[in-house]
């Protein structure tokens, strides 16, 4: 005979007469639950998305200088990117480098601005124009810089527009250029500006780039001297930024601590540009 106790406990588990069992979903109804959770997200995420750029590109455009081209959240939000790259930035972080097996043997010409093919250009008649302090100018040859340690680099030469190339360089790292030319007071300066002869391409570089230990001023590509359409004599190459910023044709240089004009961060893309 059951105790009272366990009599009690059988009928308290009982099923209530009339009251439904709940049925768990078919497999079906769980897909079409998930699809619509799925397609509500998206839409949501979409409409936020589209509301955002419509937002931007009603903003109000930067107001022209160093900087143009961009509309004032965006150019703020670059800026900011900048300076928490800046914090980070490091000479220990060396570029990628490859054999030179690997090396490109057409490199690509993605823009003659500044070296417009089209125009006569005497690379024999060529100087470096240094720009110091007191308007005094320091005029290097090519022979010169060609007479001190020459550096190789081959690596992933990256553009802004998406595609990347592995090619060869040489050259003189412009930290050494700056040592042996006694500039070291100038290199403590936040910004050095290079300009082709023709002043058609400028680039604007923060020092710690520039004297980062792979950026050469460079006089070959592939064990031969520069051609005309890829920078000859003389160009830059700063592994660690995109393209935009690999000046060909060096005819300047000039140093600040104010940010100096850049051809495309005044069409609106990153003064910065790195990688």
């Amino acid at each position: 005979m059951k105790s009272p106790k366990l009599l009690f406990q059988q009928q308290t588990t009982m099923k209530k007469p009339g009251k439904k069992v709940k049925k768990e979903p078919t497999i079906e109804q769980q897909i079409s639950r998930r699809n619509f959770i799925s397609f509500s997200a998206f839409t949501v995420l979409a409409v936020g998305a589209f509301e955002g750029w419509r937002w931007l590109y009603k903003s109000a455009p930067e107001t022209p200088g160093i900087t143009a081209g961009a509309h004032k959240p965006l150019r703020r939000a670059l800026n900011k990117t900048e300076l928490f790259f800046r914090r980070t930035f490091s000479d220990n972080h060396l570029v990628k480098t490859y054999p030179k097996s690997m090396a490109a043997r057409h490199v690509r010409v993605n823009s003659d601005i500044g070296v417009e093919a089209k125009k006569k250009f005497d690379p024999s008649t060529w100087k470096l124009q240094v720009n110091k302090k007191g308007g005094e100018i320091l005029e290097v040859s090519l022979e010169e810089l060609m007479a001190l340690p020459k550096t190789e680099i081959v690596y992933d030469f990256k553009c802004v527009e998406g595609w990347d190339q592995i090619s060869h360089w040489a050259g003189l790292k412009f930290s050494d250029f700056i040592k042996h030319f006694q500039l070291d007071e100038y290199a403590k300066m936040d910004y050095v500006g290079m300009q082709t002869p023709d002043k058609g391409y400028y680039v604007g570089i923060d020092m710690p780039s520039a004297m980062h230990p792979q950026t050469l001023l460079a006089y070959e590509m592939n064990d031969k001297p520069l051609p005309l359409q890829n920078g000859a004599p003389l160009r830059l190459i700063i592994p660690v930024k995109y393209g935009i910023k690999n000046l060909k044709r060096i005819g300047s240089i000039t140093f600040s601590n104010n940010r100096l004009p850049d051809y495309w961060a005044e069409h609106g893309y990153d003064y910065y540009s790195g990688l």
